[in-house]
């Protein structure tokens, strides 16, 4: 069976990337129906998350390249990537560990530009330690687009059917609300129509979160609503493009969550994050859409609080892979679909 090889960076090895991932790929042996899992990252950290949770070390093995994989069950392949970080403590920021999730990351994109890989599933990363070790990139979202040379992408939270896009994400509040563009709100909407033409659905609608309260009340909360959004989506409506807004986010998101829409923009970062993980949690995982090979991540964070002790839940991570390998057989229509739009 001809199945997707996607690459698993193992995130900040401080937090509990290392537990999560050894629990997936040793728990969870029949995601290997349906990807070849090969983690990039570092053997050390592995060998160490392995052991948090019970296991036996000695069931990561090291490969020379990522052609080597065999995808045994109970085995964790794994390409080490840079260093070693056996250094490293558990729970604690580190600029070395920031360094190495920045590195895993590189590494997983040079292979999916080589075609070694389908999809690329990423373990959380701590963005001040990744700062600290000298990268200074808001997350993975952008890294990832800076290294595939893409600059019209957008972060998507995904659980079942339900997609929330996001116009702006890892920018203070005020930063949001400037970048909030014309420009900005037609390039997703149109990210967005390409994503629904590639899951065979092109006539989608998809619904634009307003920026203000009540999306602004007729201006009585602010301008940006009818003066950027509101053309927006007119010309995008102009195009054929079945979107409709700006309609208050405390109506849209909750007729979201009944089902009404499946297609959703949010405009800022905590307006459709707080919702997507007060609902959906472990069922809920992070999608970028805009670049040219499917990248799937956990919907959570490194958990420092808790990182060591074996406890930390895997369910996300195992999601995150299965989402990947679904998406990774179609998703150049996605890519070249969003070329043209």
């Amino acid at each position: 069976m001809n199945i997707p090889t996607l690459a698993v960076t193992l995130g900040d090895v401080a937090g509990i990337g290392p537990e999560i991932t050894a629990k997936s790929l040793l728990g969870h042996d029949d995601v290997r129906q349906e990807c070849v899992p090969v983690v990039i990252g570092d053997e050390a950290a592995m060998r160490q998350g392995v052991s948090n949770v019970g296991g036996d070390p000695d069931k990561v093995r090291v490969l020379s390249s990522i052609e080597d994989a065999t995808n045994e069950p109970g085995i964790i392949e794994l390409l080490q990537t840079g260093p070693s970080l056996a250094d490293v403590k558990l729970g604690e920021l580190s600029p070395a560990a920031g360094d190495g999730s920045y590195r895993f990351v590189v590494e997983a994109c040079r292979l999916a530009r080589e075609g070694k890989v389908q999809g690329i599933v990423t373990a959380p990363l701590n963005k001040a330690a990744m700062h600290a070790g000298g990268h200074k990139w808001p997350g993975h979202t952008e890294l990832l687009a800076h290294e595939f040379g893409v600059e019209n992408f957008s972060l998507v939270l995904s659980a079942g059917d339900l997609y929330f896009f996001h116009l702006t994400t890892h920018v203070s509040l005020r930063r949001a609300i400037e970048d909030v563009t014309p420009e900005r709100t037609g390039n997703v909407i149109e990210l967005v129509s390409a994503f629904t033409k590639a899951l065979g659905n092109p006539d989608e609608p998809i619904g634009l979160a307003g920026l203000n309260p009540h999306a602004g009340e007729n201006r009585l909360f602010g301008d940006e609503d009818a003066d950027i959004l509101a053309p927006a989506v007119a010309a995008a409506r102009e195009k054929g493009i079945n979107v409709h807004g700006p309609i208050p986010a405390d109506a849209l998101i909750p007729a979201a969550v009944k089902g009404k829409w499946n297609m959703v923009i949010a405009c800022y970062h905590d307006q459709g994050h707080a919702p997507f993980k007060a609902v959906y949690g472990d069922d809920g995982v992070n999608i970028t859409v805009g670049l040219p090979v499917v990248r799937v991540s956990v919907d959570h964070g490194t958990a420092f609080d808790i990182a060591g002790q074996g406890i930390a839940r895997e369910a996300s991570l195992v999601l995150s892979m299965r989402r990947a390998a679904q998406l990774a057989p179609g998703w150049d229509v996605v890519w070249r679909t969003a070329q043209k739009e």
